[in-house]
């Protein structure tokens, strides 16, 4: 966290700054954005307009995808890989959906034949997503942990496991979020904006976010459904 946040205010993000830390305890003294500033919550109250919330939001990542992906973040003696989302990463996330979602309706994981079809189609989505190229990617960029400051802003929480990933990922998660519904108009402003900002053409994007949202997707349900079942927390 301490890493990505200097990485990202040196940058000209709106990360919180870290005034003090103690890696070995465990401990970091951050700056305090405020309370009841986030997107959703905004949005809710009638104090910012959707639209405006995610072309911002979308641009601030099409400035963060411009830059070249970090291997490795370091500030005096520490250092911080940033790792690629890799195929065991990807496999292990979306196989939540496979394992868990059926205990919405009583049933186990898939077995037999239905886990071989599975796993194929999930293979086959991860290469597909394999073959796309990496950027810095936030990971949980949505509007729950992207807060509204002053000047219209976007602060960002959340980001310690950001990773060398897809701009579709940070995408799906704006635009297809599962806490809200994003309307139509906000997520094709929000696209709008990005695609503007980075030159990058709509047809190789909407096959991206196709395909990484799907995955994306997968591993949203699969997580939802463990934390009501396994861990007892329905509120997801």
């Amino acid at each position: 966290f301490v890493l990505i946040s200097y990485y990202l205010r040196n940058h000209g993000f709106r990360a919180p700054e870290v005034f003090a830390h103690d890696t070995a305890a465990g401990f970091a003294l951050i700056e305090d954005f405020g309370d009841q500033r986030e997107i959703a919550r905004q949005i809710e109250a009638g104090r910012v307009d959707e639209r405006a919330a995610y072309t911002a939001a979308a641009g601030l990542l099409a400035e963060l995808h411009a830059k070249p992906a970090p291997d490795v973040l370091a500030r005096g003696a520490e250092q911080w890989p940033i790792l690629d989302f890799d195929r065991l990463a990807l496999a292990s996330n979306a196989d939540l959906y496979a394992d868990w979602l059926r205990a919405e309706r009583g049933g186990g994981p898939l077995e037999g034949a239905e886990r071989r079809e599975w796993e194929s189609v999930r293979d086959d989505l991860i290469a597909q997503a394999l073959a796309f190229p990496r950027t810095f990617t936030l990971r949980d960029y949505h509007a729950e942990n992207l807060l509204w400051l002053d000047g219209g802003q976007i602060g960002l929480l959340d980001f310690q496991d950001a990773v060398r990933g897809w701009d579709a990922w940070d995408m799906a998660m704006l635009t297809q979020d599962s806490r809200r519904a994003v309307s139509a108009e906000a997520a094709e402003a929000a696209i709008r904006t990005y695609l503007d900002g980075t030159g990058k053409t709509r047809e190789d994007f909407d096959r991206r976010l196709a395909v990484i949202g799907a995955l994306n997707a997968l591993r949203i349900a699969g997580v939802f459904a463990r934390l009501q079942h396994r861990d007892g927390k329905p509120r997801y």
